[in-house]
Order: C-alpha cells, then sequence, then structure tokens
C-alpha cells in the first residue's frame, strides 16, 4: 500500500503527515527548549476549555487511563465515597480502577443504548450525603453514547459534590466550556481528538480545589498535585517526560487551531459521522444508537445476521483494504465499531463504506439495504 492503514477506533488514531515528522528529533528533557514546548501545550489545552482563571492542567504519562486513575486518587480524599455513573465498558472500568485505589465505590446503572439521568442522579445524591464525588464519562465509547455533561455537573453543584469528567474521547470535538460547567477534574489524552500520537494524557484542575488535594494520592508517579506543584517550580516533569508525544501533540494542536479549532473539528467529524452511517446502512448494517444518543466520535453497528459472519475475518478483509475497525464491546450482542475521529474526512470515510462493502462481499454476505 502506498499509505498508512486508516485506524477507523477511538484511538490512537490516523495522524498527519506533518504530526509524524515532529517526532523526528531528540530532546532533552530538561531542557529550556523542551520545558518552552511543555508550557506552550499546556496554555493552549486551558484556551480550548476557556479554563485559563478556573482551572490548571497536569499532563502524565502513559494511556489515558494512567490519567483518570490519577484524577481519582488525587482528587478524591481516600476517606471518599465516589459514585460512578455506568452506562457502558469504561464506567465500569472506572469503577475498578476507583475501587483498586481503595476508595469507597458506588455504581448508579443505566441501560448501554441511553445517556446517564441527571434526575436520577440529583435523586441518589440527595438519598446518600455520603457521597462526596461523580465519576461520569462524557462519551462512552463502549457504545458511542454521549452523556449530559453540563446537566450532570449542575446536579452535583447543585448537591455540593465534586464531579470528575473523562472527557477521553470528546475533548477537543465536543464543547466543553469551563466558564459553564464546573468540574473539579477533566481527563483527556493525546491520541485522541485532538490528533496527536498515544503517549500522554492531561487533567484540568479546578484551581479551587488544589491545595486540597496534597496528600490524597497514594501514588508517587500518578500525584498530580506533586506533578502540578514541581511543574510550576521548575517548568519540568518529575519524572522522564514522553518527549517526542509532547512534541508530537504541540504540533497536533497548531494544526488543531488552523483548522477552526473545536467547532471545527466537531464539524468535520460530524460529516465523517454522517457519511459512515449512510454508506454502511445502505450495505444494510445497522447502527446499535438511536440517532440522537450518538455522539460523532465511534459507532457501534449490528453484525450481519448472517452465517459466514465472523469478526476476526471481516477485520482482516477491511484491514486488507486498508482500513482498521475496531471489535464490538457490548456484552449482549454481536456488533463491531467504527470510529469517524482522526486526521481523516469524507473521501476517507466513503473510501471505507467501501471498503466494508467489499469486505461483505469477500465473507458471502449480501447487502440488505435498510
Amino acid at each position: 500500500m502506498d499509505r498508512d492503514r486508516i485506524l477507523l477506533t477511538p484511538g490512537p488514531l490516523t495522524t498527519t503527515l506533518r504530526t509524524k515528522l515532529a517526532m523526528l528529533h531528540d530532546w532533552g528533557s530538561w531542557d529550556g527548549d523542551f520545558n518552552a514546548v511543555t508550557a506552550s501545550v499546556r496554555r493552549r489545552l486551558l484556551e480550548i476549555v476557556h479554563g485559563q482563571d478556573s482551572h490548571v492542567v497536569v499532563p502524565l504519562q502513559g494511556s489515558g487511563t494512567f490519567s483518570v486513575e490519577a484524577a481519582v486518587a488525587t482528587v478524591v480524599p481516600r476517606d471518599g465515597h465516589v459514585l460512578v455513573l455506568d452506562n457502558g465498558a469504561y464506567c465500569k472500568r472506572a469503577a475498578k480502577l476507583t475501587q483498586l485505589m481503595g476508595r469507597r465505590c458506588s455504581v448508579l446503572a443505566f441501560d448501554e443504548d441511553a445517556p446517564v439521568s441527571p434526575a436520577a442522579l440529583e435523586a441518589r445524591l440527595q438519598a446518600d450525603r455520603s457521597i462526596t464525588h461523580v465519576v461520569l464519562i462524557h462519551c462512552e465509547t463502549g457504545a458511542g453514547v454521549l452523556n449530559p455533561l453540563e446537566e450532570v455537573a449542575a446536579a452535583c453543584e447543585r448537591q455540593g459534590r465534586g464531579l470528575i469528567v473523562d472527557a477521553m474521547s470528546s475533548f477537543a470535538a465536543l464543547p466543553i466550556d469551563a466558564r459553564r460547567v464546573r468540574f473539579d477534574a477533566l481527563v483527556a489524552a493525546s491520541g485522541k481528538c485532538l490528533e496527536g500520537v498515544p503517549g500522554m494524557g492531561f487533567v484540568f484542575l479546578r484551581r479551587a480545589i488544589l491545595d486540597g488535594c496534597a496528600g490524597h494520592s497514594q501514588s508517587l508517579a500518578m500525584d498530580l498535585h506533586d506533578q502540578h506543584v514541581y511543574m510550576e517550580k521548575t517548568g519540568q516533569w518529575r519524572f522522564t517526560p514522553p518527549t517526542h508525544v509532547v512534541v508530537a501533540l504541540s504540533e497536533a494542536i497548531a494544526q488543531f487551531e488552523e483548522e477552526g479549532g473545536q467547532p471545527a473539528r466537531l464539524a468535520r467529524y460530524q460529516d465523517n459521522c454522517r457519511t459512515l452511517v449512510d454508506g454502511l446502512q445502505a450495505l444494510g448494517l445497522r447502527p446499535f444508537l438511536k440517532p440522537v444518543h450518538q455522539a460523532p466520535i465511534i459507532v457501534t453497528f449490528h453484525a450481519p445476521e448472517h452465517p459466514a459472519y465472523e469478526f476476526k475475518r471481516f477485520y482482516a478483509a477491511a484491514k486488507q483494504r486498508g482500513f482498521m475497525l475496531y471489535p464490538g464491546k457490548l456484552t449482549t450482542l454481536e456488533t463491531f465499531r467504527v470510529g469517524c475521529i482522526g486526521a481523516i474526512g469524507r473521501l476517507e470515510m466513503q473510501q471505507a463504506v467501501d471498503a466494508v462493502g467489499a469486505a461483505l462481499r469477500e465473507l458471502g454476505i449480501p447487502a440488505a439495504p435498510q
């Protein structure tokens, strides 16, 4: 093939050549030039959520889940009680990591095919005053559901509870405005909608709670308060930073800004999503979610009800044609997922539809338009 395969996943994503080329140089982790890149990245990340006056941003080495775990450990005191709003696989992961860190954890469960309910949350918070913090997955990519961040944040604020938001798959694509939405922590990562490469997470922490977070974390490496204090004092990371990832992210943010920022990125992803859904429905593939609940990030489709269908063979046939899909994450239904994000547009999405159609024909599965 004369190009890399297109990654139609929730991350890592397809990146531009400019982003790839940014990683061709080596950087000293304590050097002033690299520290300037880190400072610039932090400043521009805060601008994306309009959080300059209300929040700080703390970068952390590792996958996005590292930063979710670090946020919970840093923000929630050891005698705190976390309520996780659960409508999918990544919600369940948040509950598991909270428990593994020794925090008390409760789960408020919802169906996988619909958003969480702010009214049910508020009723639960009124009924259980021991709950100190709520965890929300903004876009639950297990199914692709968009959860109501603003309404959940308002309920937490009315009830005087902290809110930790996993915005891994939504940050920089869906609107998030720290001036209107109160959150104690919001977590995202380099390899998602900013279209950088994986390897760095970052957490927005509300200034009003920052000093009170000292000593909460039981981890040295994942103590965001300590990381922030050290970075403010020295401009440096406490431990070896992912230098190439940081520089690639800086370049990716420059392209994000050139494109027109969050509104332009959302518009492109929405167009990708429409192209994908319309095209696959014409092949007889049904989306799992109702359109009203679907975020333009990743789309879950019902697997074809045909004896010749097997995901591994379907995946291999699509991969051979240059597109990498993603397995389903639901526990009760056979599904597969297709991402709409990354450095791709309508042309690549239409090519992906064509590749899926060819893969189905290779497996002997006829198109049955919906």
